[in-house]
């Protein structure tokens, strides 16, 4: 984890790079809190009939929580297990008048199932949170739901303490704020 004044948005390929050497935090799924955040999308297109370009490029979060860079991006190709994202969060969500904290996950599956797919990723030393968060958008029973689940707990002993005050709210918060924002590119009225 890197805390920055200045937005770093022009230096998160340097990150990135930097990033992909470090290893993936180890946990104990077991040991971890388990959490799942649903969205109903309000489409009339099957799942197969939606452009899931943003998604698979992680374009999950708005702007105002996060901006990242991919390792796929930078090699022009699409998503693959073992890359790496750079990300970018602004606490408070606001570009201007925030930290912006920099640390990074790397993705461990892609799922492309004919009901079901998205992928998951781990976080990497240096993380705030150590533990796996699995994006997916499934049809079920008619409906297409966006699901984020998560297996986490605080990563260090700062965040374990600010972990009931801060780190969790702002947690749910940014959780909101990307089922919001995948509803909103994905549902039509």
């Amino acid at each position: 984890m890197k805390i920055f004044l200045t937005n770093q948005e022009k230096n998160l390929d340097t990150h990135l790079h930097e990033l992909m050497s470090c290893k993936v935090m180890e946990f104990d799924r077991n040991k971890l809190t388990a959490k799942t955040s649903i969205e109903q999308l309000t489409t009339r297109k099957s799942l197969n009939e939606i452009d899931l370009n943003f998604f698979f490029n992680y374009f999950i979060f708005p702007s105002n929580v996060m901006v990242h860079k991919t390792q796929w991006a930078i090699e022009n190709r699409s998503m693959r297990i073992g890359d790496t994202i750079v990300q970018q969060v602004f606490i408070p969500p606001l570009k201007e008048i925030s930290q912006k904290i920099i640390f990074g996950v790397r993705i461990n599956s892609i799922i492309r199932e004919p009901r079901r797919v998205g992928f998951s990723y781990e976080t990497l030393e240096g993380h705030v949170e150590r533990g796996e968060s699995t994006f997916t958008i499934e049809e079920e029973e008619g409906q297409l739901l966006f699901k984020i689940r998560t297996f986490s707990k605080p990563a260090t002993f700062l965040t374990r303490l600010l972990g009931p005050v801060f780190s969790v709210p702002y947690q749910a918060y940014c959780t909101r704020k990307a089922l919001q924002n995948v509803k909103s590119r994905i549902s039509i009225g």
